[in-house]
């Protein structure tokens, strides 16, 4: 298993603690992917979670803290480091079943932790 927790801000990410991104755009390598609906900064369980809006038709996706190469506080943008279509194929967010699954953000750690180089 790799020494690297995908549910952790990297140290070069800029995250502060307490500021709400939720509404910042979101940048993949490739282009733009949507706006923050959600934000949780869980010790161990850190994430955002995108509405994609018309690029993917009103799906959500769930990024771990990890992802996130840059959080830019005045252009109000979270740059993370996945492509679309990498952010494309990763399993759909379901509201409904984080709140009453432990295990649930388990696949969003195997999809995020696969080598995609």
């Amino acid at each position: 298993m790799s020494e690297f927790d995908i549910w952790v801000y990297l140290p070069t990410a800029g995250h502060q603690q307490g500021i709400n991104i939720v509404g910042y755009k979101v940048e993949a390598t490739d282009g733009s992917i949507g706006k923050i609906d959600k934000h949780s900064e869980d010790v161990g369980a850190s994430y955002i979670v995108v509405d994609t809006g018309a690029w993917i038709f009103g799906k959500h996706v769930l990024l771990p803290a990890g992802t996130i190469k840059l959080i830019d506080i005045t252009e109000e943008k979270v740059y993370v480091n996945r492509t679309k279509d990498q952010i494309k194929g990763a399993p759909e967010y379901d509201a409904g079943k984080h709140g009453g699954e432990p295990s649930y953000l388990e696949q969003f750690a195997r999809y995020y932790n696969q080598p995609h180089m």
